[in-house]
């Protein structure tokens, strides 16, 4: 199951639009016992960061449509929800979000640039970059997490 699935849950089951930290802590920790105080805060900053959840003032708010997502009946949220994501995927999910193109338009953006540009001689994630910028979409962001992706790869 996904994070946007882990975060819908209180909101479907509470049916309402806007829940503060406290009612979210209360659900995921005493409530369902799905996870931690630590974790339940890790989960809303990773909603937040992926545009998943926004906030309005101290309440948090889904923004997706919870009539998308479908949550089975005995659904538990697995721990790959907290590990950390690969950069260049979260930058090509953006861009897809952003751009409303499939992700298969923006890999051969991403390799028109690389061949037309610069002779394949630029990395994938420098050149998703340079699409990303194209549809002036923010990646500060993630720049010093795709700068460590490529120092672990030499």
């Amino acid at each position: 199951m996904t994070l946007k699935t882990a975060l819908a849950a209180p909101f479907y089951h509470s049916r309402v639009q806007k829940l503060g930290k406290s009612e979210l802590i209360y659900y995921y920790f005493f409530d369902r016992r799905w996870m931690t105080r630590e974790q339940v805060d890790l989960l809303i900053h990773r909603g937040i960061e992926q545009q998943l959840l926004g906030t309005d003032g101290d309440m948090y708010f889904p923004l997706f449509d919870l009539a998308e997502v479908q949550i089975p009946i005995g659904y538990k949220p697995s721990s790959s929800i907290f590990d950390a994501h690969d950069p260049f995927e979260q930058l090509l999910d953006r861009i897809t979000r952003y751009a409303r193109k499939e992700p298969e338009e923006i890999i051969a953006q991403m390799n028109q640039v690389k061949s037309d540009n610069f002779d394949g001689n630029i990395r994938p994630e420098a050149a998703l970059v340079i699409v990303a910028k194209m549809y002036d979409i923010d990646v500060k962001d993630l720049l010093p997490s795709l700068k460590q992706a490529l120092l672990k790869k030499d």
